[in-house]
C-alpha cells in the first residue's frame, strides 16, 4: 500500500510537465480515436551540480543542461528543481569485524542522517551485512523504528551475538565474510525495484567484499535496472587492509552517486550531511530517447552543463525496456547461480 501511495505522489509531481512534453498522437482517419504507432518510454535523470569548490549549484535552468545518449543529443522534455519528489532510501551498514571500532559512531550518525533527510512521504529501510545480509527494518516512515533498527546492528565478531541465526565469529575462517555485493543486489532487486520516485542506497563500509554470491557487475546492474543511486561512505581501518576505494568509487560512479572517504567520527557526520544535501538538491531531467528500440540493452548517458567548470553528478546509463524479467533488478543474464537470499533479523 505504501508503494502505491508513493507512486501516486510521484505521478502527481511529474505528470503535468510530462503531459506537456508528450508528442502529438495521430488520429485515426475514421475518427474512431488515436492510432498508437509505438510505445515511447520516458527516461528520468536526477542530477546534482557542484562548482569547483564542491558547493552545490541550485540556480540552473533547463537551457543550461545537455543530455547525450550513446553519442546522440537528446531533447529535454521536462525539467524541474526537485525538492518535493519522495525519496526511498536504503541504509546499508557493514557489520563485519573490520568496522568494530566505528560501529557506535556509525549508528549515531546514521540515525541523525535518517532524521535529517527523511520528510513527509519518504521511506527508508535498514540492512546490515557481514557473512549474511540481514533486514533490520523494512520500508517505513517511522523514525523511532528506523532508529531502533540502526541500534540493533551488531558486529560479526566473537561474543558479538547472533543475528538471524548467524554467529559469524570473525576468527572462524569458514564464517569470515563481507557480503557487500549481495547487499546491494538484494536492496535493489528485492526492495527498491517496486518503489517509485527517487531511490538511493547509502552504504557505510570499507568496500572490501569477501564471500558474496554475486559479482560487483551484478550488483551495479541491479542498481542501474532499478534506477537506484549508490552513495558510499568509505570507513576503513588500516589494521584490516585500509579498505578498497577503487570498489567504492566504481559503485558510486556507475550509478550516479558519491564516494566519500571517512577518517574519523567528525568526518563521518559531515559525510552524512553532504549526502543529505545532495538528495535534497537535485534537478530532474526527462527525455524521450531517440532510440525507441525495446531491446533491453544498456544505453550510456552523459549529462553536462554549458559551464564546463561545473561538475554534474548523474547516472551513467540505463537499460532499455524489454520482456519482463523475474524482477526489475535482475541482471540481463538472469539470476546468478546461488544468488543470495535476504535474512530478517530477530
Amino acid at each position: 500500500m505504501g508503494s502505491l501511495r508513493k507512486l501516486v505522489r510521484v505521478w502527481l509531481a511529474v505528470s503535468s510537465a510530462a503531459m506537456l512534453a508528450v508528442p502529438a498522437i495521430p488520429q485515426d482517419a475514421t475518427g474512431q480515436g488515436p492510432v498508437i504507432k509505438s510505445q515511447v518510454n520516458l527516461v528520468n535523470v536526477f542530477a546534482t551540480v557542484r562548482d569547483k569548490n564542491k558547493r552545490i549549484v541550485g540556480d540552473l535552468k533547463q537551457e543550461d543542461f545537455k543530455i547525450v545518449e550513446d553519442n546522440q543529443d537528446q531533447k529535454i522534455a521536462f525539467f524541474s528543481k526537485e525538492v518535493s519528489l519522495p525519496i526511498t532510501l536504503a541504509l546499508l551498514l557493514d557489520t563485519s569485524g573490520s568496522e568494530q571500532d566505528m560501529l557506535g559512531a556509525i549508528q549515531a550518525a546514521g540515525s541523525q542522517f535518517l532524521d535529517r533527510v527523511l520528510r513527509k512521504g519518504d521511506e527508508a529501510l535498514v540492512m546490515s551485512f557481514d557473512t549474511d545480509v540481514d533486514m533490520l527494518s523494512d520500508f517505513t516512515d517511522d523514525r523511532a523504528q528506523l532508529d531502533r533498527a540502526v541500534r540493533r546492528a551488531r558486529i560479526n565478531t566473537p561474543g558479538g551475538g547472533m543475528i538471524a541465526g548467524n554467529p559469524g565469529p570473525i576468527g572462524n575462517q569458514q564464517m569470515t565474510g563481507t557480503a557487500l555485493y549481495d547487499a546491494i543486489y538484494l536492496a535493489s532487486g528485492e526492495k527498491l525495484n517496486t518503489e517509485a520516485g527517487r531511490k538511493a542506497i547509502v552504504i557505510v563500509t570499507d568496500a572490501q567484499d569477501e564471500g558474496s554470491k554475486v559479482r560487483i557487475e551484478d550488483a551495479i546492474e541491479s542498481a542501474q535496472r532499478t534506477d537506484s543511486v549508490i552513495h558510499v561512505l568509505l570507513v576503513a581501518d588500516r589494521r584490516f587492509g585500509g579498505g578498497n576505494p577503487g570498489v567504492a568509487k566504481k559503485l558510486a560512479d556507475e550509478t550516479g552517486g558519491r564516494m566519500i572517504v571517512v577518517n574519523n567520527e567528525k568526518r563521518l557526520k559531515e559525510a552524512f550531511d553532504e549526502i543529505s544535501d545532495e538528495l535534497r538538491s537535485q534537478y530532474t531531467l526527462g527525455y524521450y530517447p531517440s532510440n525507441a528500440a525495446r531491446d533491453g540493452k544498456f544505453r550510456k548517458i552523459k549529462v553536462e552543463t554549458n559551464n564546463h567548470d561545473l561538475k554534474v553528478l548523474a547516472r551513467k546509463g540505463y537499460y532499455a525496456p524489454r520482456g519482463e524479467a523475474a524482477y526489475l533488478g535482475e541482471p540481463a543474464g538472469g539470476v546468478p547461480p546461488g544468488a543470495p537470499a535476504l535474512a530478517r533479523a530477530k
